[in-house]
């Protein structure tokens, strides 16, 4: 068998892999970008309805999680959503900024994901997809990759082959079995940005399918306002995706159904409409067929002159505080990207290569830190691929 040589070789050719490899690659580096997909960047391609949202202007740290808050902070710092948006411009893709700092191509993703493989040809990266990764071993200071039925060596191996996020377009859980062989910790992996699933009690409003709302949603401390909806199988929407990264199984999702309307509203109602029905009240600001089944679950029949102030107190508090208790999510086949991966308690900050192998790199979803939705787990994969290509 023959083996090729490289100064590094780059496993992932996914967002954060082709910055990664393209850095290096301009530093004149020789590098080797391998993929066992048919082609690079897939997930780039299928992001923001096609149109890829490819960071946020509100890019900072604490839109993060990781078991280390602080480890994105370096990369995030030194690597800033302007430093993209630049790219982007040199390269002549118009955008354009959505709601809360999301920026979107105004063409397709596919602009992108050239842009990436241009960058990786200026600096001569060898670029090979379509071939299963068999094997990867470390002996004599050297990495050795066997691709497909080909052997390649370097001195310095980048993992940045993601989560097993989206497994259909070939997502997997290889970035943990290479840490694991060479012994870095993984931090429990789990979907983010993923529906939740109701059962028992909640189960009537599955029936609201295809509904949504402007919401406040909340699952522990963190908070957000946006839509959610309602899907036949539960929840989802944006609001619901962020608050599924900081949820665990067993507790609670609370929603504010009104987080704009004025306090006592309710009663303020009952003094201006006294004949209306709770059930009029809350059509006057939600869908129809969501504002029939709260009231049918807040139970106060008649008109609002018949119902105590302290009653309809009670039932602005409860559509301030609704609780839902998901039985679970759609999995990581729904989920846009992982919750946990490579341990930063193994990597350095800086540099994003591991503490205990010389040489061994990993970015990206592949490690324990993940974004808010709306642009910045994009953000992170340009932030820590950068890091590795300036020193490897």
């Amino acid at each position: 068998m023959t083996v090729t040589h490289y100064d590094a070789i780059v496993l992932g050719a996914g967002a954060a892999g082709l910055m990664c490899a393209a850095v290096a690659g301009q530093r004149g580096r020789r590098v080797l970008l391998l993929d066992h997909a048919d082609q690079v960047g897939k997930k780039i391609l299928i992001s923001g309805g096609g149109r890829c949202n490819f960071t946020n202007v509100n890019t900072a740290p604490d839109r993060f999680l990781s078991a280390n808050p602080h480890f994105a902070k370096s990369a995030l710092a030194r690597y800033t959503p302007a430093d993209f948006i630049a790219i982007v411009e040199r390269h002549g893709i118009a955008y354009h900024e959505k709601t809360l700092g999301q920026l979107f191509c105004d063409g397709s993703a596919k602009q992108i994901v050239a842009m990436l493989l241009d960058e990786c040809a200026k600096g001569g990266v060898d670029v090979r997809t379509g071939q299963p990764i068999r094997d990867v071993t470390h002996a004599d200071a050297k990495f050795a990759v066997q691709f497909g039925d080909a052997c390649f060596t370097a001195p310095a191996l980048v993992i940045a082959t993601g989560g097993p996020s989206i497994p259909q377009m070939g997502a997997t859980g290889f970035a943990y079995d290479l840490a694991r062989q060479f012994v870095l910790k993984v931090v429990e992996p789990r979907p983010a940005l993923v529906p939740l699933t109701l059962g028992g009690d909640d189960v009537l409003f599955r029936e609201l399918s295809g509904i949504a709302a402007p919401v406040e949603a909340r699952a522990g401390k963190a908070a957000f306002r946006e839509a959610a909806l309602f899907t036949h199988k539960g929840l989802s929407g944006p609001a619901i995706l962020q608050v599924s990264s900081y949820w665990r199984h067993g507790e609670p999702v609370t929603i504010d159904f009104l987080p704009d309307a004025p306090k006592d509203w309710l009663l303020g109602a009952k003094r201006a409409r006294p004949r209306a029905t709770v059930r009029a009240a809350l059509a006057a600001m939600l869908p129809d067929r969501l504002a029939e089944t709260l009231a049918e679950r807040l139970a106060l029949p008649g008109e609002l002159a018949a119902q105590t102030d302290r009653k309809l107190a009670d039932a602005e508090s409860r559509l301030a505080r609704w609780t839902f208790r998901p039985n679970g999510t759609e999995g990581f086949a729904k989920a846009e990207v992982t919750v946990g991966g490579i341990s930063t308690a193994s990597l350095s900050s800086q540099t994003m290569v591991a503490k205990t192998v010389p040489n061994l790199y990993a970015v990206g979803e592949a490690v324990d830190v993940t974004g808010w939705l709306g642009g910045y787990n994009f953000q992170w994969a340009w932030a820590s691929g950068h890091a590795a290509g300036q020193v490897i």
